[in-house]
C-alpha cells in the first residue's frame, strides 16, 4: 500500500521543480570547490601536498551541512505543497489507503530524493578532482563516499521535523523559516557543544565518534518521524 502511495507521489512531483533542486545542490558545492581550486590551484597544491583529494574534501564538506539544511526544508516543503495548492487531502485520505501509508510513502520519497542529491554530490566531486588534474590512482572512495552520505543520516532529525511540519501547515511560513534559520546559524553553532543538533552533520564526518552522531540522528530522526505520523494520523484535513 504504502509502495503504491509512492509510486504515485513520484508522478505527482513531475514537472515541480524537485528535480532541478536535487542537482542544483551537488552542483553548487562542486561548483563553489571548482571556482576556489580553479582560481588558486598552484596555491592549493601547496596547502594540501599530503593528500589534494583530502584538501577538496575538507574545503567541500564545510558547505555541506548549509546545503542539507536547505535541501531539506525545500524538499519538504515542495512535496507537501503538492496536496496543499490543489487541496487534495480530503480526496487523499478518502480512498482506500491509511493515513501511515500516505505519511510513510512522502517521507520515503523525502528520504530518497535527498539520497540522489547527496550520491550525486560525490559523483561530481570525483569528476572535478579529476577535472583538475588530481590523478585516479589514490582517490580517496570511502571518504568521499562518507561525504556525502554521513551528514545526511546525522540531519535525519531535521528532515523528519521539516516534512511533519510542513505537512501539518498549509501556509508553509512557518517551516521555511525554520529550516533557513538553521542554515544560516549552523556555521555559528560549532563554537557551542558538539552534540548541539546542527553540529551533529559536522562531526557526523569529521568529529572523533562520528558513528554516536550518525547514529543519534538516525534514532531522532525515527523519533520525530514517529511523532509525525501520530499526530498526521490524527489530525482534521482541510
Amino acid at each position: 500500500m504504502m509502495l503504491r502511495s509512492l509510486s504515485a507521489d513520484f508522478l505527482k512531483i513531475r514537472g515541480k521543480g524537485i528535480w532541478f533542486l536535487i542537482f542544483l545542490a551537488p552542483i553548487g558545492l562542486v561548483a563553489m570547490q571548482a571556482l576556489n581550486f580553479g582560481l588558486r590551484l598552484d596555491y592549493l597544491k601547496q596547502q594540501y601536498a599530503d593528500s589534494i583529494w583530502g584538501g577538496l574534501i575538507n574545503d567541500t564538506i564545510i558547505f555541506v551541512p548549509i546545503a542539507l539544511y536547505l535541501g531539506v526544508t525545500l524538499v519538504s516543503s515542495l512535496i507537501a505543497n503538492v496536496e496543499h495548492q490543489m487541496s487534495s487531502w480530503k480526496q487523499l485520505l478518502a480512498l482506500p489507503i491509511s493515513r501511515t501509508a500516505v505519511f510513510s510513502a512522502k517521507f520515503l520519497l523525502c528520504f530518497l530524493l535527498l539520497s540522489v542529491s547527496c550520491l550525486l554530490l560525490p559523483v561530481f566531486t570525483i569528476i572535478l578532482g579529476l577535472t583538475l588534474g588530481f590523478g585516479g590512482t589514490d582517490i580517496p572512495w570511502m571518504d568521499i563516499l562518507r561525504m556525502g552520505f554521513l551528514p545526511y543520516l546525522a540531519a535525519l532529525p531535521l528532515m523528519a521535523l521539516q516534512l511533519w511540519l510542513s505537512l501539518s501547515f498549509r501556509n508553509q511560513a512557518l517551516p521555511v523559516t525554520i529550516g533557513v534559520t538553521a542554515a544560516i546559524i549552523s556555521p555559528f553553532t560549532l563554537q557551542l557543544s558538539e552534540w548541539f543538533p546542527l553540529n551533529w552533520p559536522t562531526f557526523g564526518y569529521s568529529g572523533p565518534h562520528a558513528e554516536w552522531f550518525v547514529g543519534a540522528g538516525i534514532l531522532c530522526g525515527v523519533m520525530i518521524m514517529i511523532l509525525g505520523l501520530i499526530h498526521f494520523n490524527r489530525k482534521d484535513v482541510e
